[in-house]
């Protein structure tokens, strides 16, 4: 399928590794200029020279890289002295870490809320008005399957992130959605990530098991049995950028192989 996008221009955060790197390498293969950001150097560059390789067509997307920590000011500023015209945004910050929640201060609290709530929220500010005037825009925010289904230990992600839905359940049904303009959330369950594995890391030692026990034992519990891939995580965002989504807009869309039980 043709999703349309080719030579549109998309900005994706987190994007060294993961989830992020699979959203900017789904977009590049589909002609996307992208431009990606993270905070590590190093694993920025090898991220972008791997992207820059998938790049096909002619003219071949370009791909630049801006090291930067994109949850501050001057992270942002950098990222936008490139420009401000993007027609994509894929907004990813790191989750807050696990733990009990008696433990986490006021500063906690406000890490986790600027990183995973004001953060996408500054970078939908800054890129939607243009969107809307050029009549075409796709913002996915990489939110977590605990917007629907709360993970004890996260309880830092579950507050922050649950804020950024419910001020994107609002703001997408603005007159913004008849200019082209479309604002969404994908939720990831458990995939194969350094992300999943810290976390797996952390129920390890409150439960007092080993790691291979609780990665197995969360695997099994999944209907697909198995964790996702970040190239299928990018399958999705990549269709939701795309112009056949273009009826979509303010939706939560959950990619979990089925671990979550309700119906709704």
């Amino acid at each position: 399928m043709d999703l349309g996008i080719a030579g549109k221009t998309a900005l994706v955060c987190g994007a060294s590794k993961g989830l992020g790197y699979g959203c900017a390498e789904a977009l590049v293969r589909e002609g996307v200029n992208v431009v990606i950001v993270a905070r590590g150097a190093e694993a920025l560059e090898a991220a972008a020279a791997k992207l820059a390789a998938a790049a096909t067509g002619s003219p071949a997307p370009f791909v630049k890289h801006v090291a930067a920590d994109i949850t501050t000011e001057a992270g942002r500023a950098a990222v936008f002295a490139l420009g401000h015209d993007f027609d994509i945004v894929v907004t990813n910050a790191g989750g807050p870490p696990p733990g009990d929640f008696r433990n986490w201060d006021r500063e906690a609290w406000i890490k986790a809320v600027d990183a995973n709530m004001l953060t996408p929220i500054e970078l939908i500010k800054a890129t939607v008005d243009g969107m809307a005037k050029r009549g075409f825009g796709r913002i996915v925010n990489i939110t977590s399957s605990s917007v629907k289904s709360p993970i004890d230990i996260l309880g830092l992600s579950n507050g922050a992130r649950s804020g950024l839905t419910g001020f994107v359940a609002g703001v997408a049904r603005t007159p913004i959605a008849a200019q082209g303009v479309t604002i969404n959330n994908l939720l990831p369950g458990s995939f194969d990530t350094d992300r999943l594995k810290g976390t797996m890391a952390g129920a390890a030692q409150k439960s007092g098991q080993d790691f291979d026990t609780v990665w197995e034992a969360r695997k099994k519990n999944i209907p697909a049995k198995r964790f996702g891939t970040p190239a299928e995580f990018g399958a999705i965002c990549a269709f939701l950028c795309s112009v056949q989504a273009g009826y979509m807009t303010g939706q939560n869309v959950l990619a979990d192989g089925g671990a979550y039980p309700g119906t709704y």
